[in-house]
């Protein structure tokens, strides 16, 4: 539950952007915000996360007495099951011409916030749009919109066998090989979209996604092992 709510402003985009993973409306107070927001509920080793998580108060060089609200608190799954949990990040985002303007009002909120966290068991990180406006936000905006589809059975299996087969191949070089026609392989394509969103097929998402890039098999999940011996 955000501690604070998120006024319109007119200086900056604000707004709310879906958490396919929790199924919620996030509120974000930046493009740059709502662009982070997108790679968590894309990334598939954070559990969940929080906007607007906690109000932290500090003292700014002059010895006022202020408060601060970090953007939002991830938390992470572990890597392999016998893994502990990963830390929670804490993060502020910011960018990078507003840190080198501002830098100096900010390092006393900074420091409170690194204090803070690390009594928690978290750590603070800043991320700006070095960090998050890269490929693989391209790639994550484009995929996300496949996460829910519906699909037919028929067709995930038929292309996953397939593609197990196969080894390393592309996108247009499997579809060839589902059909020749060009509405069928059309039609099928969202299929593959869904398939690399939901991480039953991989790709490197740190390149551009194209028709030409390189896709493989992945090791499916539990619960298709647990449907396929059924």
């Amino acid at each position: 539950m955000p501690v604070r709510s998120i006024p319109k402003n007119s200086r900056s985009l604000t707004g709310k952007v879906i958490d396919f993973r929790s199924h919620r409306a996030v509120s974000f107070e930046s493009a740059l915000e709502r662009d982070f927001y997108v790679l968590l509920d894309f990334d598939p080793t954070v559990a969940h996360f929080e906007e607007q998580p906690v109000t932290i108060a500090y003292q700014d060089p002059r010895g006022v007495r202020r408060t601060y609200t970090p953007d939002v608190l991830v938390h992470y799954r572990p890597a392999l099951p016998n893994q502990r949990e990963p830390r929670p990040g804490l993060y502020e985002i910011k960018y990078r011409d507003d840190l080198r303007t501002h830098w100096q009002d900010y390092q006393s909120k900074f420091k409170a916030a690194r204090r803070y966290a690390r009594a928690q068991g978290w750590v603070f990180r800043l991320i700006t749009e070095r960090e998050i406006r890269t490929p693989y936000l391209k790639n994550a905006t484009f995929l996300r919109q496949y996460h829910d589809r519906g699909l037919d059975r028929g067709d995930r299996h038929r292309m996953l066998a397939l593609l197990a087969g196969r080894g390393e191949t592309s996108p247009e070089t499997l579809l060839a090989s589902l059909s020749p026609d060009r509405w069928e392989r059309a039609r099928l394509l969202p299929v593959l979209w869904y398939l690399i969103a939901v991480g039953e097929v991989g790709a490197d998402l740190t390149v551009p996604l194209t028709m030409h890039s390189c896709i493989w098999s992945l090791d499916p999940p539990e619960e298709r092992r647990d449907e396929r011996r059924d």
